[in-house]
């Protein structure tokens, strides 16, 4: 492996270890933070009817989790497209 690789590889990591960390701390912060530790100031929010507080810790992590993995996939695309490790499109 050359020292161009060397040094494409580890950066490459680098950055996707960085958009994990990123994306884990957003969904930290949905799920732990807003469904338990603020979930008596969110429930003052009312949401179709629910309290936003209940509404984080029943359904809103899920889905924000749903949409970090769409996330994920988009930013990797890019990633690896500017690290030319993307597959050809046939």
């Amino acid at each position: 492996m050359s020292l161009v690789t060397s040094e494409k590889s580890k950066a490459y990591w680098k950055e996707n270890l960085r958009l994990m960390l990123i994306l884990l701390a957003v969904w930290f912060v949905v799920s732990y933070g807003f469904g338990i530790l603020l979930v008596d100031a969110l429930n003052t929010i009312p949401l179709a009817g629910f309290k936003l507080g209940f509404w984080f810790a029943q359904q809103g992590s899920m889905y924000v989790f749903v949409a970090l993995i769409f996330v994920y996939i988009r930013a990797m695309k890019k990633l690896d497209r500017k690290y030319d490790l993307h597959e050809d499109d046939d």
